[in-house]
Formats: structure tokens, sequence, C-alpha cells
């Protein structure tokens, strides 16, 4: 399935409501903050740990959905005098504000990751630090950890610095904005630099055999005070962005490589068993895959606004299963140190207001750039890591799943029996006739079963609504 996103605000209407207030008992959610973590969440916001060098010069600027006020990341891009590019990466210092040991640390570890709810945001830390004191909201002045890596002009990597900062990010941008600004060559040149080092970055994924599935997302949004579901398709702004991550990610997991000790995110290659799956669906569904083309040249040339395309590139998302969290101490390196998808040893270390394992990647990196043993909080907690944040990806996950599944039943509870056209995307192996078809509108993607012929994949097909129902049931099809 793609990506589900969960960026809505307004009060949904009282069945749905209970349906996501009991899908969050069922999960254990925490609802909210002790006094005592909120008490040490205050004593932190008036009193972090300030870093002496001070980088608020640099015009850093954040681009993330318009209503997010947890802001990991702002950026500034430059051209460098001998040619290249220098990428100037703040990311939010939570070690800034969190004790080790403290009732805020044991509580982000209790939590692992924020969750999205349709309804409401369970984040990992308390508001006062995630959407105030440590985000990188503009003209705030706060601690970062500050990476400046050189670009040589293909945008290869020459050096890496990180170290902490104090930084002032000056411009709140969204995706539209920014898409709109660099197409209309109206942007200046900090941020129209986003596309030419959001470029030459693809091009080297391209090179190294990395893969960006390209998969049109379902996106919960809110009007008038009710839910509906849409697919969005992302804007190659989206893609350069996310090519400056990576960027930083992989400059982290060399750093940690190193030098001996960190923790990576890995992703193991896929079995031969599953390409051969996805070549016979490539078959099944008239896509031509020579021998001779790799899965992730094959990956590019797919147009994901063709039904058979984007039925084949969601059967593509089984490959990025299995992946993890690899730790590795005192020089002695895992056998897997890759993401396949990445094509290159990756980690994890932009985002922590939202995820926990970033915290201890960051502050191994700030160890390593200093040649120094990461601290000793860090190495204390690096053995049970792994297993946590899988825990947490776990749970945030099936809360993903199951919110949409949520929203999917309370759009259509009152249509079962009526016809629809879809498009059938994904058939079981062993069982041909039960499968997941995408419907048109609304931006539905259901499981079909009930069927006596195996399913067309990658066909329009018209189909029943046998069952929705927000919390009971979940929307199911069945061809007619």
């Amino acid at each position: 399935m793609p990506r589900r996103l969960i960026r809505v605000t307004g009060a949904p209407e009282a069945p749905l409501r209970a349906a996501l207030t009991a899908l969050r008992t069922e999960l254990g959610v925490p609802e909210s903050f002790p006094p005592e973590v909120l008490a040490e969440a205050e004593r932190a916001a008036k009193a972090p740990a300030l870093p002496s060098h001070d980088a608020t010069d640099i015009p850093l600027f954040t681009i993330d959905p318009p209503t997010s006020n947890d802001l990991d990341q702002a950026m500034h891009l430059a051209r460098r005098r001998n040619g290249g590019y220098r990428v100037r990466y703040a990311i939010a210092d939570v070690a800034a504000f969190v004790v080790p040991g403290g009732a805020l640390d044991a509580e982000a570890h209790r939590r692992v990751m924020t969750l999205y709810f349709p309804d409401e945001k369970i984040p990992l830390h308390p508001p006062r630090l995630s959407e105030g004191t440590v985000s990188l909201l503009p003209d705030q002045t706060c601690p970062a950890v500050l990476w400046t890596i050189d670009l040589d002009a293909d945008g290869r990597t020459q050096s890496t610095d990180v170290r902490r900062a104090l930084v002032r990010s000056r411009a709140k941008l969204d995706y539209a904005h920014v898409q709109r600004q660099i197409d209309e060559r109206t942007a200046e040149e900090p941020l129209a630099l986003l596309k030419d080092i959001g470029e030459a970055r693809e091009r080297l994924e391209v090179e190294r055999g990395g893969i960006s599935l390209n998969v049109p997302e379902q996106e919960i949004v809110e009007q008038d005070g009710m839910y509906e579901l849409v697919y969005r398709a992302p804007l190659p702004a989206d893609g350069w962005n996310a090519q400056i991550s990576l960027l930083t990610g992989m400059a982290a997991a060399d750093l940690m490589l190193a030098h001996g000790t960190g923790v990576l995110r890995t992703l193991p290659a896929a079995p031969d068993g599953a390409v051969g799956r996805l070549r016979r669906t490539a078959k099944a569904l008239r896509i031509n895959w020579p021998h001779h083309v790799s899965y992730a040249q094959l990956i590019r040339a797919l147009d994901p606004h063709w039904p058979h395309h984007a039925a084949f590139l969601l059967e593509c998302t089984t490959l990025l299963r299995g992946a993890g969290y690899t730790v590795f101490r005192d020089g002695v390196l895992p056998e897997v140190t890759s993401h396949a998808a990445v094509a290159a040893p990756y980690a994890h270390c932009t985002a922590p207001l939202r995820r926990l394992a970033d915290r201890y990647t960051s502050e191994i990196c700030l160890a390593a750039a200093a040649d120094q043993p990461p601290p000793d909080w860090v190495l204390t907690a690096l053995d049970d890591l792994p297993q946590q944040m899988a825990e947490g990806t776990h749970r945030a996950g099936t809360v993903e799943r199951e919110c949409v599944d949520i929203v999917e039943a309370a759009l259509l509870r009152d249509r079962v029996g009526d016809l629809f056209e879809a498009c059938v995307v994904d058939v079981q192996e062993h069982e041909p006739t039960v499968g997941t078809v995408q419907l048109e509108s609304p931006a539905v993607f259901a499981r079909i079963t009930g069927g006596t012929t195996e399913l067309p994949l990658g066909e329009r097909l018209r189909v029943r609504l046998t069952q929705a129902d927000p919390g009971r049931a979940k929307v199911q099809f069945a061809p007619t």
C-alpha cells in the first residue's frame, strides 16, 4: 500500500470519533503526559543546554506541511566559490532539553514515535518542547545539531562537519509554495538551489541503484468539519527535499561506520524469490521488463497515473519490507550495513522530535566528529534501541492503517450495496480470487473477495460494496 498521510484538523462526527477513541484504547496509546514529565519539560524549556557556537547568521528555512509546528529540520543551500554546493542542515537538538534518565527521557522511551490520528496527534515529547522551544520555528533562536556537507558540482559528498550550534530559521515554507516559486523562477538562490541539488542527488541515486517509489499517496483531509480521502501525487519538491534528508542520513552512517560505533537503518537485499514474483506480476500486467534492465531502472520508467503501472508500483512496496535498526560498537561492523532501497549505508538522524532513535544517532555523530567516544548514556541505551524502535514502528504502522480503514468505513457506511468503478491493484498469489482494489472516487483502497474467478490484476472492474462500518467492519468489496 502507498504511504498514508494524516494531515487534518477539525472535529469528526460522533461515530468516527468513537471509533478513533476505541482504537487508541485498544492500542494502549498514551493520551496525556504525566505531571512530572510536563514539569520537567517546563523547566527544560526555560533552561536548555546552549552551545557556544553561534550560527544564527545563516538564513535557514524549513519546508513542511502548512499546519506543522514540530519542525525537525531547517536548511540553507549555497554555491561554493570553487564550484559545487554547500548544504547546511540544522536538526532540532532534543538532547539539549532532555536529561538522560529523567522523566522526559523515560516517557520518550515509552512512546518511541509520534503517532498521527485524524482527530489528534500523540507526540513523542510534550508540545511545550516539540512545538515550542525545541522546534525550528521561524524567528526563534534555539540549539541545533548543525550539519555542513560540501558537495562537488555533481552532488557527490566531499566533506562533512557536524557540531552543536545556535540557529535561527527565517522562513517556514510548504511544499506547494516551494514548487510554485521554483516553477515560476521567482525563488531566490538558497531556495532555487533545492532543485539543482535535489536533481543532482537523484541522478546519483540512479547511478548507485537506489529506489524512490513514486506512488500516489492516500491522504485524509478535513472539509467543512468532515473527513474525506484523496489521492496526492508527490511534487518534485517533495523528492528534492527528501534527497537533502537522505544526504544527511548517508553522511551520518558514513561517519559512524568510520568511527566504529553507531545505529544504522538497514534493509537487506530482496531475496531472489521476491524479485521473481515481481517479474511474474510485471508479465501479468503487460509491463515489459527485459532481463538486462535492472529493477531500479524499470521503476523510474513507470508512470503511476496508468492503472497497470500503479498496480505494479504497489506490488514493489513488498521489497521494502524488513527494514530495521542495526547497532554496532567497538569497531565490529554488522554483516549488513546498507539500506537496499537507498543502495548505501544510511541512518535515521533528521527527525528527533518525532522518532526516538534520531537523538542517539545525533549524539554518536557529534562524538565521532569530535573524535571522542559517545556519551555513556548513549552506549547504555544502544542494545535495547532496535527492539524499542521495532515496536514503535509497528505501532505507528498499525495506527496509520487502522485510521485509514476507519475513515474509509465512515465514508462508505451508507453505501453498502452500491456499485463502484475500481482497479485491481493486488491479487493474492495463492488465492487469486482475493485481492485489493483502488477506487477512483472516493480515494479508497480495500479488500475484494467473494468471486469465483481469478481477479484481473491491473484491470478495471465493477465492484459492489459488501460491508463498511467504522470500528466494526472494514470496507470490503465483491466483484459483480
